[in-house]
């Protein structure tokens, strides 16, 4: 590795997390610091998945980004994200997810062409990568090699915010079926 590129991941990484520690270090919810309305309760969580797009303008030689200026999204069962696709927003290599994740909830059994990285300050998560399963209680950054199917859920009693960071300008990835890891509650 060139001592330039090992510069740019070094700082990558730092950026990312000082991102944050700006972000969550106060434990506030993602919601009350980007002024939007709450995601429901999980007694209320939707049904099926939505896309949409930022409620407010912005440009890519911005400086920095709002909630609201990202597109959101909410996959089920209890994952509500905010999407910066680093393309759309003057990155060069980089894109984000942000989550709110419900207890039980996570994104589906999916896979990348480019590494990931998640990063939780607070909370457990469990998570499948590849055959493997394992649980990683916050603080921590988890590491997801490109190409290896993966998946997570909330493992705690309330909900957590995690940071996707991804080595790719563009956000792509191919959805491989259901999160295994979800528990089916019985209906009442």
């Amino acid at each position: 590795m060139t001592l330039n590129r090992h510069y740019i991941l070094l700082s990558v990484a730092a950026l990312t997390l000082l991102i944050t520690f700006l972000v969550f270090g106060d434990s506030t919810r993602l919601q009350d610091k980007a002024k939007v309305s709450p995601a429901p309760s999980p007694e209320k969580t939707p049904d099926v998945n939505y896309d949409r797009p930022a409620k407010m303008s912005f440009s890519p030689k911005d400086h920095y980004f709002r909630f609201d200026q990202l597109d959101e999204a909410y996959r089920a069962p209890g994952e509500y994200t905010h999407r910066l696709d680093g393309e759309r927003y003057g990155f060069e290599s980089l894109s984000f997810i942000i989550t709110d994740t419900q207890p039980n909830g996570g994104p589906n059994l999916h896979v990348h062409d480019f590494e990931e990285a998640h990063i939780l300050l607070e909370g457990t998560a469990k998570y499948q990568m590849g055959e493997k399963t394992f649980t990683a209680d916050a603080p921590y950054v988890v590491k997801v090699p490109a190409g290896v199917p993966h998946t997570f859920i909330n493992a705690g009693n309330k909900p957590f915010n995690l940071v996707a960071v991804f080595a790719s300008k563009k956000l792509a990835s191919k959805r491989l079926g259901p999160n295994p890891l979800v528990r089916i509650e019985p209906k009442k």
